[in-house]
């Protein structure tokens, strides 16, 4: 507002306005006013839309300067500057008026000029109180730049405005206004102090102050306003100290608004002293109350209920009383103040709010029954807004799960609230749509922790009811699919399956995904039903969001379920993406593996593996071994991994006869073996040549065991897979040099039984005796040779339609040089060959006078010489004995005579070297006798 001019006399106003250098009496100052009037002129002219220059304040300060240092100044020109002072003044309220943006600093600049001017002229004469006239100028700039928060500045003008009223005796002032203007000083510069944190000096100008109130009641609530306000400031430092210092600036206003009382005239003044009082009594509770004061908080409020006629009903004093129950822990009595304030419809929202979270905070989850009985309340009897329905439920679930009863407490009571028609009213309201997205995410979060800390049943309830907070549209149906999806899941982890399924039908007629898929197929492996699982497995592929990692964990369900068909059939059909070039969540080689793994649980399910394994084999061909087993020891160990289980399953269905499935699994193992990875092959030539063999033994094992016979091309092939283990035995020998004699024994059993298997399949056909004779006699001249392998490679030449006697006589007389050669020959055996060979000579040869059949007899008897009673076995003798005998039967008939008695000498030498055949020995030699004496000869035929 403008300031009026400051000229008692009519003369005075009308010359304002035209006031000229002319009139001027001193030449010196007239340029300095000229230049001021002349810069006032050019400012009121300044349009309001234009930012003011500084060139206006400098213009102006500059002859201001001038003046000020030619006192003293004539009374005229103390008048004359007086009067451009109030032009400026009211130029400047004039622009501010004009525009609706904040003063700037130029624009206070320019009234601090203006007060400057009053300033250095405040002595002139025919003025009303020019000292407070200047003080109100610098009063009013100063709060400008309070306003402008440049507080030096500001307290800098009411420190000058302070300096033009000091000298004034207080007790003189009568005016009103010159009276509110000494009191309004004193606070104004008590405000600055404090904004600047010189507190004490904020303090002592507003304790001054108590000096120039003047017994007026609203210069007391004024001042009673601003202890206040530094209280309050105080208060909200939450120090101790800080609170301390605020109860005693409030005790002050306090003090203030009871004098006021005291000496007010008017009743609008009195309800404005009393309205402060209470306000003050509460701020004094909450002091109280942060300091843990709870019985004077009780006191406060007491004080201020009972005041007056109705007392004070104002809606903190509910949650002072029961913030002070709660501290002394007497939770009825705050229970009560809060149910209290249910029934109170003026309650502001953030009031009771407040007082529902400082109520469950303080009491916890004993409390819950009591914050929902309050909440439900508040819906009937006042207008809760969604925000701060949300601020109880979060304050109810709190921010993070408890353990024990109290975490199902909490949930209950949420759910039963956030299940309230009025609650779920209160969220359906137009404009709600933020907030019931948020109570959605809040129960929904509620319902996730309960699920992670397994608590599914409850964790159902809780997305049931977020479900409530998710409107019907269209939009929304991925929403609810989703909702019915986490039930499906929850229903699941409480093996509630039939109530599983109904949900997860229900999001799959919403949203029809691969989520929806692979939770129907959870249900079924739960159920067993394995059909229906593969089925919804199998389908899994035509949903349109479908990857192959479904496949893959649905493979990894069933393995856990135990549901070993379903994890196969999922493997099965896993394998069926890799060919087509997509990208895979796991190598194919580990998809074949687990297969065979979980195939090779169940005996019956051999032919299965040997299905998949052959399939690996392809697979690696197709590929390349790098690529599919992967490199270096990766690939080396997946590949071994392979060979070995072949190996495995070979060796298991040969003991258990099923020598078919035992000849395909030798026979993929030597693949296996055989594969190169990085260029290497991992020396498992040996393994090769070993699997090679097994697996033509056990062909004809099983040829045998059927007791069929193998084809022509069938007994070629064997042959020639024999061959690739041949080459390998001849080609290096390091898989039977081993020092540990067990390990050369195991190998020389498969040299043995290469050897035995090629003499079988040779025998079969008619162009191979050569070569049977030739794989014999390798066999015979290497270290693996054992004279009981070579004896039942006899045996097996020299019996059969497909006997070799020529294999057979072979193998028998190396057999038993090797055994007679041995340091400690077994007799036994040594004997079992002599017989064989005479009885082979007796067939094949026949003629008695055969020398070579003598010449066994006779290696007979020399391998006796020397040998204790019992260690030839008797009976063996006795044949050898007999049969020499006997042989001498045909001479004797055809009467050749020498010739018989080669053959009963022989028996008799025979008989001669063991005791038990004393009886036997008397009849020959008697017979010997005769048969000598016949022929007239006396001579005894030695055996030489």
């Amino acid at each position: 507002m403008k300031i009026d001019e400051i000229s008692s006399t009519p003369d005075y106003r009308r010359a304002s306005a035209t006031a000229t250098v002319a009139s001027i009496p001193d030449a010196d100052h007239s340029a300095a006013i000229s230049q001021i009037e002349s810069t006032i002129k050019s400012f009121e002219r300044h349009s309001p839309t234009h930012p003011l220059p500084d060139s206006y304040c400098s213009e102006i300060r500059s002859p201001l300067a001038q003046l000020s240092q030619l006192h003293p100044l004539p009374n005229s020109t103390r008048i004359l500057v007086w009067k451009l002072s109030y032009r400026l003044w009211n130029a400047c309220v004039d622009l501010s008026n004009a525009s609706a943006q904040k003063i700037s600093e130029e624009h206070a600049k320019l009234r601090q000029v203006a007060a400057e001017m009053l300033f250095i002229t405040a002595d002139v004469e025919g003025i009303p109180s020019p000292a407070f006239k200047a003080a109100l100028f610098f009063y009013k700039t100063g709060l400008i730049w309070c306003d402008l928060r440049n507080y030096n500045l500001a307290n800098n003008c009411f420190e000058k405005a302070t300096d033009l009223v000091s000298n004034i005796e207080i007790n003189s002032v009568s005016d009103d206004d010159e009276r509110k203007l000494l009191l309004d000083l004193n606070i104004a510069r008590s405000r600055a102090a404090w904004e600047v944190s010189d507190r004490n000096l904020a303090i002592a100008l507003l304790n001054r102050s108590k000096n120039v109130l003047f017994g007026v009641s609203r210069n007391y609530n004024a001042l009673a306003n601003q202890y206040l306000a530094f209280g309050k400031t105080m208060l909200s430092t939450s120090e101790v100290s800080s609170v301390s210092e605020a109860l005693k600036l409030m005790n002050h206003a306090l003090e203030l608004c009871e004098k006021g009382l005291r000496v007010v005239k008017r009743t609008e003044e009195t309800l404005n002293l009393k309205e402060l009082r209470l306000k003050t009594l509460r701020f004094i509770a909450a002091a109280h109350l942060q300091s843990d004061e709870f019985e004077n908080v009780l006191k406060c409020v007491k004080v201020l209920r009972e005041v007056g006629s109705g007392g004070d009903s104002h809606p903190s004093l509910s949650v002072l009383a029961m913030k002070a129950w709660l501290g002394l822990g007497r939770y009825a009595e705050a229970e009560k103040e809060l149910r209290g304030m249910v029934m109170s419809k003026g309650i502001p929202e953030c009031v009771w709010v407040s007082a529902v979270e400082s109520y469950f905070l303080a009491a916890g989850a004993a409390g819950v029954e009591t914050v929902k009985g309050v909440f439900l309340g508040l819906l009937e009897n006042c207008h809760v807004s969604a925000g701060a329905a949300i601020r109880v439920v979060n304050r109810v679930i709190g921010n993070g799960l408890n353990n024990g009863e109290g975490m199902v407490v909490r949930a209950k009571v949420v759910a039963e609230l956030a299940s309230d028609d009025r609650m779920v009213s209160l969220f359906d309201r137009e404009g709600a749509a933020k907030e019931r997205t948020t109570m959605h995410a809040l129960l929904w979060n509620c319902a996730t922790e309960h699920f992670r800390s397994k608590d599914y049943l409850l964790s159902a309830e809780m997305f049931e009811k977020s479900m409530l907070y998710v409107p019907h549209g269209i939009e929304n149906r991925n929403l609810r699919a989703k909702g019915y999806r986490v039930l499906c899941l929850c229903y699941l982890g409480h093996l509630q399956l039939d109530r599983a399924e109904e949900y997860i039908n229900e999001a799959e007629k919403l949203e029809p995904n691969i989520a929806s898929s692979f939770l129907k197929f959870k249900i079924f492996l739960q159920k067993n039903d394995h059909s229906n699982a593969i089925a919804q497995m199998q389908a899994m592929p035509s949903c349109l969001d479908f990857t192959t990692d479904f496949i893959s964990l649905s493979a990894h369900e069933a393995v856990a379920c135990r549901s070993f068909p379903v994890a196969v059939a999922s493997l099965c059909q896993l394998l069926n993406f890799y060919s087509s070039g997509k990208s895979m969540p796991v190598n194919e080689v580990v998809v074949f593996r687990t297969l065979v793994t979980i195939l090779s649980q169940d005996p019956a399910d051999d032919t299965n593996v040997l299905k998949h394994m052959k399939r690996v084999h392809d697979r690696q061909s197709e590929v390349g071994p790098d690529l599919f087993f992967g490199k270096s020891e990766v690939g080396i160990r997946e590949k071994n991994w392979f060979a070995a289980n072949a190996w495995n399953f070979g060796v298991r269905t040969g003991k258990e006869k099923n020598y078919d499935l035992s000849a395909e699994f030798f026979r993929l193992a030597s693949e296996f073996y055989g594969v190169v990875i990085d260029g290497e092959t991992d020396g498992n030539d040996v393994m090769v040549c070993k699997s090679i063999v097994l697996a033509v033994s056990a062909v004809i094992a099983g040829e045998k065991h059927r007791k069929s016979t193998l084809v022509e091309t069938e007994v070629r092939e064997a042959i020639e897979l024999l061959g690739r283990a041949g080459k390998i035995l001849t080609s290096s020998s390091s898989g039977i040099r081993k020092t540990d004699d067990q390990v050369a024994d195991i190998e020389s059993n498969f040299f043995f039984i290469y050897t035995w298997s090629a003499f079988d399949l040779y025998s079969r056909l008619s162009d191979m005796n050569a070569q049977q004779l030739v794989l014999v006699k390798n066999f015979a001249s290497s270290k693996s040779c054992n004279p009981k392998h070579l004896l039942q490679i006899g045996l097996e030449a020299s019996q059969g339609p497909r006997s070799n006697p020529e294999v057979a006589m072979f193998a028998l007389n190396t057999s038993l040089s090797t055994l007679v050669a041995s340091p400690c020959p077994d007799y036994q055996t040594v004997a079992l060959v002599i017989r064989k060979l005479i009885s082979m000579g007796s067939i094949h040869k026949g003629d008695p006078d055969d020398e070579s059949m003598i010449e066994m007899y006779k290696k007979a008897y020399r391998i006796m010489v020397g040998l204790r009673e019992g260690e030839y076995p008797i009976e063996e003798a006795k044949w050898l004995a007999t049969t020499a005998w006997n042989r001498a039967a045909l001479p004797v008939k055809l009467g050749q005579i020498e010739l018989a008695k080669k053959w009963m000498n022989i028996g008799l030498e025979l008989a001669m070297k063991f005791p038990g055949m004393r009886t036997y020995r008397s009849c020959m030699e008697e017979y010997l006798a005769g048969l000598e004496k016949l022929n007239g000869e006396g001579r005894n035929v030695a055996v030489s």
